[in-house]
């Protein structure tokens, strides 16, 4: 596929036989092939770039030397890890210069399979914004995890065919794929001409070496530099990734630094909402990458022409005659908020706020609401996992600053070490199946604090003190997630001090971004009154149930070795 022709009247505006929509004068036009700013003036008619230079025009905005670059591109991020529905997200998102997204919707998919992709497709298509769905590819994420849907490969041609995916959603069930599983392959094939978004995390060597040869491109997994680079070396795509739990932008740039851009791009994968107001978005994502050494042209391509590569979106990522006019204007480059944004030749954005009524409500619809289903609400004793005799066990260890665990063997009965009770109960089909464990490292000796947020089945994840009031403080918060229909919560001595309803599947707030956020910082603020110093300790709370990241995780089956891909007792 190639990018769609212009319209005839956008090719007389280049002709100069009639008057452009929209003249911006007086820029530096960003030209990512070439790698230069370019002194010129910009034509805008029927949403496209017209042409370059000076023409008559129905408007002319005088931008007075500003750099003008095409808009930022996230190329790997989940939606409803920013807790947002779409248009609430776009609001966010417009502002900071993102105006297009590869977004996975594979959390929607686990609660609530086709319909709520669906849900969002159609929300999406209001959306002054280019909203790239991946067909999710792994619903469930493996064997181990228990969601409320599950897809197959015709599924997946179905989202393909009918919703337009751009591609393949992240592949995370890396072992399946080395393995030659035929499901697997039946689903990469389904991508045809279209990009297969990968999940890697430390593939090396001949497992690497499988995994491409099934046909995955990319990566946004990578633990180490040295792993990223072998990866590009074999070339695979590698994605620099700035988000609310996983910060690995700065350590993997070195890669990009050594040897250039080349297959690689910039995204957020999950990032919170109270991040995007005050940090930003992919603008964040640039401005780290050149205060740490990085070309400023460079950086702006890898947030903008190269993730638009990948993904195929043949009309974004440059200025050029005949792409859409999806422009920032940059008076400066300080953190690199742009003054103005531009979405398809429309001003949607200015110094940092959304224009009135430039993206319209799209309510998500009541059918998404309700999607918690427990069994029952969990009893103290239920919630309560029986202590080895000798007091060691397997516990999961968290680090700050990443999503990856580490399987530690500790004496839970030992105060010198910082473990908490964790529990993760089935929320899709009454079960009343429910895993138990220990976590370690997390910093929380009092109270308990749950989520419906749990990658990737998004089943209720909790974790309470070690001490007698634990599994007490677990029960309410548990209860407390089923009565309004999910979110996040904080509990101590049996009452609520914080929390953030999430209705829309019990991933998703419908509210503002600005309540949204304001919730979560109290929530984190809270956390920290607690004791709780990692940053973002509610993301990470959610990802210690992904099955498919290393090296211990639990699900509602109980904890999982993830390097082993079984199913461990908590028990040495």
């Amino acid at each position: 596929m190639s990018r769609p022709p212009a319209s005839l009247r956008a090719l007389a505006v280049a002709r100069g036989d009639e008057p452009a929509d929209l003249l911006i004068t007086g820029g530096r036009v960003l030209s990512p092939i070439t790698r230069e700013w370019v002194s010129t003036d910009l034509a805008i008619a029927d949403g496209v770039v017209a042409g370059w230079g000076k023409r008559d025009a129905k408007e002319t905005v005088d931008v007075d030397g500003a750099a003008l670059v095409a808009g930022f591109v996230d190329a790997h991020m989940h939606l409803e890890s920013t807790k947002l529905w779409v248009d609430e997200f776009v609001r966010g998102a417009l502002p900071c210069g993102t105006t297009a997204v590869a977004c996975d919707p594979h959390e929607i998919a686990n609660v609530a399979g086709l319909e709520g992709v669906g849900a969002v497709a159609e929300a999406a298509e209001k959306m002054p914004f280019t909203f790239g769905l991946a067909a999710s590819s792994c619903v469930p994420a493996s064997s181990f995890e228990s969601p409320g849907a599950a897809f197959s490969p015709a599924d997946i041609r179905h989202l393909i065919s009918e919703f337009k995916a751009i591609g393949i959603g992240e592949v995370m069930n890396y072992p399946a794929v080395i393995n030659g599983d035929p499901t697997f392959r039946e689903i990469i094939a389904a991508a045809g001409w279209r990009s297969v978004d990968g999940h890697a995390p430390g593939l090396r060597g001949p497992q690497l070496d499988a995994y491409l040869a099934a046909g995955v491109e990319s990566d946004h997994e990578c633990f180490a530099l040295d792993e990223a680079h072998e990866k590009r070396q074999k070339g695979m795509w590698v994605f620099l990734r700035y988000g609310s739990a996983c910060k690995d932008l700065v350590e993997l740039l070195p890669t990009v630094l050594r040897t250039g851009v080349t297959r690689t791009a910039m995204c957020t994968d999950d990032r919170e909402p109270h991040q995007i107001r005050t940090i930003g978005h992919i603008n964040h994502c640039v401005s780290l990458a050149v205060e740490a050494g990085c070309d400023e042209i460079e950086a702006l391509i890898m947030a903008s022409y190269l993730p638009a590569q990948f993904h195929n979106f043949f009309h974004l990522g440059q200025l050029g005659p005949g792409y859409q006019a999806d422009v920032l204007v940059f008076d400066s480059m300080k953190e690199y908020r742009p003054a103005a944004v531009y979405q398809a030749g429309k001003l949607v954005a200015r110094h940092g706020y959304i224009l009135d009524g430039a993206v319209p409500a799209t309510p998500a619809p009541d059918s998404l609401r309700n999607r918690v289903h427990l069994h029952h609400n969990p009893t103290p004793a239920e919630l309560t996992v029986d202590a080895p005799a000798d007091g060691m066990a397997r516990v999961i260890g968290v680090t700050q600053g990443t999503v990856r665990t580490t399987a530690l063997e500790l004496d839970i009965n030992d105060p010198n070490n910082d473990i908490a009770r964790i529990a993760v109960l089935e929320r899709h089909k009454k079960t009343g199946r429910i895993g138990l464990g220990y976590v370690a490292n997390f910093g929380l000796t009092r109270g308990a604090i749950a989520s419906t947020v749990c990658h990737d089945a998004h089943n209720v994840m909790v974790i309470g003190a070690r001490d007698e009031s634990g599994p007490a403080d677990m029960a309410i918060a548990v209860a407390h997630l089923a009565k309004i229909g999910g979110g996040q919560v904080l509990v101590h001595d049996g009452k609520i001090l914080a929390e953030v309803p999430l209705p829309i599947a019990g991933l998703m707030s419908d509210q503002p971004l600005d309540v949204v956020a304001d919730q979560i910082e109290l929530m984190e603020q809270t956390a920290r009154d607690f004791g709780i110093a990692i940053d973002a300790p509610f993301m990470l709370l959610s990802f210690l149930g992904l099955s498919v990241i290393p090296d211990l995780r639990i699900t509602d089956h109980g904890l999982i070795d993830v390097n082993q891909w079984k199913q461990v007792p908590v028990a040495l």
